[in-house]
This record gives structure tokens, sequence and C-alpha cells, in this order.
């Protein structure tokens, strides 16, 4: 099963990734801030297994904080 795994503390929120996601499930974690006081993004663990690990979240991420493994 495809994963992806994004790194918080380094995700400054800019959504580029969010905007990039053909499945649409990438969104915001509005929930909690991370040690730069950026909402990070990520997915959550019920929509994992929607991903197809087609990696154009980690392509478009300027800050190289997501991983997508197949």
């Amino acid at each position: 099963m495809p994963r992806v795994t994004f790194r918080e503390q380094r995700c400054k929120g800019c959504e580029l990734c969010v905007s990039v996601c053909p499945q649409g499930i990438i969104e915001i974690l509005d929930e909690r801030l991370n040690s730069m006081g950026y909402y990070p993004v990520g997915v959550k663990e019920e929509n994992m297994d929607k991903c197809t690990a087609c990696a154009m979240c980690a392509k478009m991420c300027p800050d190289c904080v997501i991983t997508v493994e197949k």
C-alpha cells in the first residue's frame, strides 16, 4: 500500500501539495502548530488508502518535506 509522510516540523503550510493532489487527500492539519508556528499539511490515516503514490505532492513541495513510498 502506498504511504506518504510529511516532516511536519519543516512544513510552512504553503498548500502547494494540496493543490496538486489528484485524490484530494492532503489537507492542512489545523489542530496543531509546528515549531515554526505554521499549520502543517498531512494526510489523515483514514484517507491514506486513497493515495496512489503519484508523488505529485513531493515534486511540488519547495521544502522537500514529503516522502512517498510505494
